[in-house]
């Protein structure tokens, strides 16, 4: 019990430095989504896809690899000075070649070249504190780790509503035309939401600075080749995933139109809220998974820990639903967007089976068989493209949250059965697929008959959460018993 207490220790710190900054990006959508029409939202998140592909290209792998070889070199710090050293190499090779060779790529790319330039800064100065950041975790620092990230976000948040809350307010308060009016007018708004996470990255960058001076630059060519293998798939499966997760909006803005791309990205925030959850536990199960491999029961605590995942996010998805039409308000800035909100349920299902599959992951990661990840993160991706081509013009943007839910699917379906056979994991299957249909159609049943009526949606959300204590009465009483004694 006291491993699975310590975990939750660990995933709670890690949860808040995850979670945090990830909730506070869902609660601007609110500001960003007021002052921005759906086209120039779509902008906002465009740019933030080609961040996603481009810090899984330029970290390829090596913070999961730092985990992995850390843990097994007993802690040789030569292992964080290699993969340092690595990154710190490849990005000052990128960011020479993809900013001196700025205009091209950025018409490839069909982005605002100050946009792309913005973006290029951002990313080098991010890339640069993802291994001062995995040190933090494995050496289980939770608590610098928290106060980095949430410096992070506090600077850009501030900066958010100074930028598109304040000066806007202060302007029109003002009779004379100075030139640093003229000068913020004469920008499109969402610029300004590129500049506030530069300067937080820039900040942050600057606060790493004495963890940084403790890596000393050198390579371990062996170590570095065995890091690669271990990561290189990794990476993989990392663009695979952020296809998964980014694509369809791309697709919906060329194959629809901005409007409906904007729209989409929106409401799909909304979702983000089980993908919160999903990120917390991932963070604090995957040290945790990686230090216990070698205990006798670990296969049982992997086991137990999927169930409880699995009950706690159908909870909350029920919990989400119940409390949609509240959400939707609060978060989104206009009533245009609201037009999305059907695929609400279907996102939020898609997150938590993708957290199942993190969970069943574990048994290519201990088996060091990553190349399993990257080709179960390819099938995924294959799923999210052939879907998207083929009923984004029969069924409109509704089709891409399909095609994630149906990605998802498929990769745990297949990772389950795969990991039966190289490391077999008693996991309660059935209650875990149980408790994942029976909040999804619960979900479905409240958003389409009793969206507004607040009296029924508790009635059923109190009734569900009834039926998880009638089927595991006896997990949760030994719980209680063992806090209390």
């Amino acid at each position: 019990m006291g491993l699975v207490k310590r975990f939750a220790k660990d995933t709670a710190i890690y949860g808040i430095a995850a979670v945090l900054p990830k909730l506070i990006n869902v609660l601007l959508v609110r500001l960003h989504t007021g002052i921005l029409q759906p086209e120039a939202y779509s902008e906002n998140t465009q740019f933030y896809i080609y961040a996603t592909y481009f810090n899984v290209l330029l970290t390829y792998g090596m913070e999961t690899a730092l985990f992995r070889f850390f843990t097994k070199r007993n802690n040789d710090p030569k292992v964080a000075q290699t993969a340092f050293t690595s990154i710190l190499i490849t990005s000052l090779v990128f960011l020479v070649l993809f900013l001196g060779f700025s205009e091209p790529v950025a018409r490839f790319l069909q982005i605002n070249q100050t946009y792309y330039q913005i973006l290029i800064v951002i990313l080098i100065l991010d890339t640069l504190v993802v291994i001062p950041y995995a040190y933090l975790r494995v050496t289980r620092q939770p608590l610098k780790f928290a106060f980095y990230r949430l410096f992070n976000i506090a600077v850009y948040a501030l900066l958010n509503l100074v930028f598109l809350w304040w000066l806007p307010r202060l302007i029109k308060n003002t009779a004379s035309t100075s030139t640093w009016i003229s000068m913020y007018q004469s920008h499109p708004k969402v610029i300004y939401i590129f500049v506030a996470n530069l300067v937080a990255s820039a900040f942050t960058f600057i606060l790493f600075l004495p963890v940084l001076k403790k890596f000393r630059l050198g390579i371990d060519k062996l170590l570095l080749k065995k890091m690669l293998s271990y990561g290189l798939p990794i990476m993989v499966a990392g663009l695979a995933y952020a296809t998964n997760e980014n694509l369809d909006k791309l697709l919906i803005g060329r194959m629809i139109d901005k409007e409906s791309m904007g729209i989409y990205a929106a409401v799909y925030k909304i979702g983000v809220f089980m993908s919160l959850y999903v990120t917390a536990f991932r963070l604090g199960a995957e040290p945790f998974f990686f230090s216990q491999h070698k205990a006798d029961d670990a296969k049982q605590q992997y086991a137990h820990i999927l169930l409880w995942f699995t009950i706690l996010g159908a909870v909350f998805m029920v919990a989400i639903m119940t409390f949609l039409d509240f959400i939707a308000r609060l978060l989104i800035g206009q009533e245009v967007y609201l037009q999305a909100l059907d695929i609400v349920p279907i996102i939020l299902t898609a997150y938590l089976i993708f957290g199942i599959y993190n969970n069943l992951s574990v048994w290519y990661k201990l088996t060091e068989q990553t190349r399993y990840g990257m080709y179960l993160s390819i099938l995924g991706a294959v799923i999210t493209i052939i879907f998207n081509l083929l009923m984004i013009p029969r069924i409109g943007y509704i089709a891409s949250a399909w095609a994630t839910l149906a990605a998802y699917t498929g990769m745990s379906s297949v990772s389950y059965f795969l990991g039966k056979k190289h490391y077999k994991v008693p996991y309660q299957t059935g209650k875990v697929v149980f408790f994942v249909l029976s909040s999804a159609l619960t979900g479905v049943f409240i958003y389409k008959y009793f969206l507004h009526n607040y009296p029924v949606k508790i009635i059923i959300f109190a009734a569900y959460i009834g039926l998880v204590y009638l089927i595991e009465q006896k997990e949760i009483k030994a719980y209680f018993r063992n806090q209390s004694s």
